[in-house]
């Protein structure tokens, strides 16, 4: 189970990759807000993988900026190449984290103000999260230079 898990987990996380570097700098920071709907993505992805998430902290240059009730957008614009380190990062916390995950970790709970959820709920919550901001890019990517990476149907090899 662990393996397909993470083959499709992974699936995901690789299309998000893709549309990454698929994005020319000249979309990157437009009124589409292409860096911030990955960034966001990113921050939510890493943070559903931390196991208490009261003790959740992005590593820097990250901020907590999503946590924000008001919806501040983060101080400043995060590069490509900023974001893809933390989607390397956040893939690599994935993938270790389904690699060692043990009935009672998945039987876990995962809480915040919002979600009370086992950890293996919340992988999928979370697969799922990623999945759909892919699509969203995706979808830019075919509105501003009419392609759009191909789909990945199973993780790429290695974590």
């Amino acid at each position: 189970m662990r393996e397909t898990l993470w083959k499709q987990f992974g699936a995901s996380i690789d299309m998000l990759e893709n549309s990454l570097k698929m994005c020319p700098a000249e979309q990157w920071d437009t009124g589409n807000k292409f860096w911030y709907v990955a960034y966001h993505c990113l921050f939510y992805l890493d943070y559903y993988l931390t196991l208490n998430p009261k003790q959740f902290s992005p590593t820097p240059p990250f901020t907590l900026s999503e946590f924000d009730p008001k919806g501040a957008m983060p101080d400043e614009v995060y590069s490509k190449d900023e974001l893809l380190d933390y989607l390397e990062a956040s893939r690599k916390k994935c993938y270790e984290l389904i690699a060692s995950m043990t009935e009672d970790i998945a039987d876990q709970r995962w809480v915040n103000d919002y979600k009370n959820y086992s950890v293996f709920e919340m992988l999928l919550y979370n697969m799922r999260h990623v999945q759909h901001h892919a699509a969203q890019l995706n979808l830019l990517l075919r509105q501003t230079i009419e392609d759009a990476p191909k789909w990945v149907s199973q993780a790429r090899a290695g974590s």
